[in-house]
C-alpha cells in the first residue's frame, strides 16, 4: 500500500508515532470536546442575551442542555466504538462537533440551538473517551506521562480562552465569535485527523495482554472512578460559582472575579504538565494523591480568609488540579487496565464524573437559594475532595501484579 507523506502509516504501536503527536491530537480532542464545545459558551451568554437570541432563562437551559449531552456521550461512546471502530467514531466527532460552531453562528431559534448544543455535548464526551486512551494506549509506558499531559492540555487552553479571547470576540458580536471558534475548530480537527486519526488500526490483542477482568486490579480502578466522581463534585463551587462569590458575595465587582477567573484558567493550563511531570517522578496513582490533597485544601481556603493571597492561591490551585487530576486519573487507569479495556474504563469513569458533576450542579445551586451564602457549598467540596483523597490513597496502596 502507498505511504502517505509526513508522519507514517499505522499506528498499531508507540514505536510507530511519536508520543508527541499522538499527545497533541488527544490534546485536539479535549479542546474541541471539553475545552471549546463547553467552556467557549459559558462567557457568550451574556451576549446572547444583550443580543436579544435568548431570554437569560433560555441562554442557561441551553449551557444544561449540553451537560446532558455529555452525560449521554459519555454513557454510549465505548459501545458505539464496538459498532463502527474508534477511527470512525472519532472522525465523525470531529465533524459533527465543528459542524455545531457554524450551526451556532445562525439565529435559527432556540430548538436549533438546543439541537446542536446537545449534540456537541454526547460528540463532545465522546472526543475525551474515545480521544484519550486511543493515545495513551499507544504510548509507551515510558512516554505515557508526557503523553497525557499534551492530551488534557487542551482542557486548561479552553478555560484560559473562555476567560480572555472569548469575551473578547463576543465584543464584536455573536456570530462573529461562533465562526472564529469553527475556523479554528476546523484547522485543529483536519490537522488532528490527517496527522494521527486516519491512519488509526485497532490494538493487537496478545495473550500476555488478556482483557480478562479476573486479571485486572478492579477494586483500585472502582476508587479510582469513585474518587473521581467525588472530584466532579468538589470542583463545582469554582467552575459555577467563583465568579459570582467575588462578585457579588464579597463585593468586589465583576472585572475583579474576572481577572480571577484569567488567573483559573492559567493555572488549568498548567495543570496537566506539572501533573505529568509528578507523574513521571513518583507514577499516577500516588500524584493523584497527592493531587487531590492539594486540591481539597485549594477549595477550602475561601472558608478561612477573603484576603488577595487566599484567593489567588485558590483561584491558581484549583483551575490548575481541575485538568490535572483529570490527566492523573485517566493515567491511573491507563496504568492499571489493558489496552483493549482501557477506553471502557475511562468511559465508566467519565461517566461518573458527568452524573456527579450534574447532580452537583444541580443540588449546589439549590443549596444556594436556601442559603444565600457561596461559603456553605466551598465546605461541601472539600469535603467531598477529603473523601476522594481517601479512595485514591486506598487504590494507591492496593499492589498490582
Amino acid at each position: 500500500m502507498r505511504k502517505r507523506r509526513g508522519g507514517g502509516r499505522a499506528m498499531g504501536s508507540a514505536g510507530q508515532s511519536s508520543a508527541t503527536r499522538l499527545g497533541l491530537a488527544g490534546g485536539v480532542a479535549t479542546l474541541l470536546g471539553i475545552g471549546m464545545a463547553r467552556f467557549a459558551y459559558t462567557p457568550l451568554i451574556p451576549a446572547l442575551v444583550q443580543a436579544d437570541w435568548f431570554s437569560t432563562h433560555a441562554a442557561a437551559y441551553l449551557g444544561a442542555i449540553n451537560l446532558l449531552g455529555y452525560m449521554f456521550g459519555a454513557a454510549l461512546a465505548h459501545r458505539a466504538t464496538l459498532i463502527f471502530g474508534v477511527r470512525n467514531v472519532l472522525g465523525a466527532c470531529l465533524l459533527i462537533t465543528v459542524a455545531s460552531f457554524y450551526a451556532c453562528a445562525l439565529d435559527w431559534g432556540v430548538v436549533w440551538y438546543g439541537f446542536w448544543r446537545l449534540a456537541c455535548g454526547v460528540t463532545g464526551a465522546a472526543l475525551v473517551v474515545v480521544g484519550a486512551p486511543a493515545a495513551l494506549s499507544r504510548a509507551t509506558i515510558q512516554e505515557r506521562a508526557r503523553t497525557s499531559a499534551l492530551v488534557f492540555t487542551g482542557i486548561g487552553i479552553g478555560v484560559m480562552a473562555s476567560g480572555t479571547l472569548v469575551p473578547w470576540l463576543a465584543g464584536q458580536g455573536v456570530a462573529i465569535t461562533w465562526l472564529a471558534l469553527a475556523l479554528v475548530a476546523t484547522g485543529l480537527a483536519w490537522w488532528s485527523w490527517r496527522a494521527v486519526w486516519r491512519d488509526l488500526v485497532p490494538l493487537e490483542k496478545t495473550r500476555a495482554r488478556t482483557t480478562s477482568d479476573a486479571r485486572l486490579p478492579m477494586l483500585a480502578i472502582g476508587l479510582i472512578i469513585v474518587a473521581y466522581g467525588l472530584d466532579a463534585i468538589g470542583f463545582v463551587p469554582h467552575t459555577l460559582f467563583w465568579v459570582d462569590y467575588i462578585a457579588r458575595e464579597l463585593g468586589q465587582g465583576l472585572q475583579v472575579g474576572s481577572l480571577y477567573w484569567v488567573l483559573f484558567g492559567l493555572g488549568a493550563v498548567c495543570g496537566p504538565l506539572l501533573a505529568g511531570a509528578a507523574a513521571a517522578r513518583i507514577d499516577f496513582r500516588p500524584a493523584l494523591v497527592l493531587a487531590l490533597t492539594l486540591k481539597a485544601v485549594a477549595v477550602a481556603l475561601p472558608l478561612f480568609s477573603d484576603s488577595v493571597w487566599a484567593l489567588g492561591l485558590s483561584s491558581f490551585g484549583v483551575g490548575m488540579l481541575v485538568p490535572g487530576t483529570v490527566t492523573l486519573t485517566s493515567g491511573s487507569i491507563a496504568a492499571l487496565s489493558t489496552p483493549e479495556r482501557q477506553q471502557q474504563l475511562w468511559g465508566w469513569a467519565t461517566l461518573s464524573f458527568a452524573l456527579a458533576q450534574a447532580v452537583a450542579a444541580y443540588g449546589m445551586s439549590w443549596g444556594y437559594e436556601q442559603l444565600g451564602s457561596y461559603l456553605p457549598l466551598f465546605g461541601m467540596a472539600f469535603v467531598s475532595l477529603a473523601l476522594a483523597t481517601l479512595c485514591a490513597g486506598t487504590a494507591a496502596t492496593r499492589r498490582v501484579t
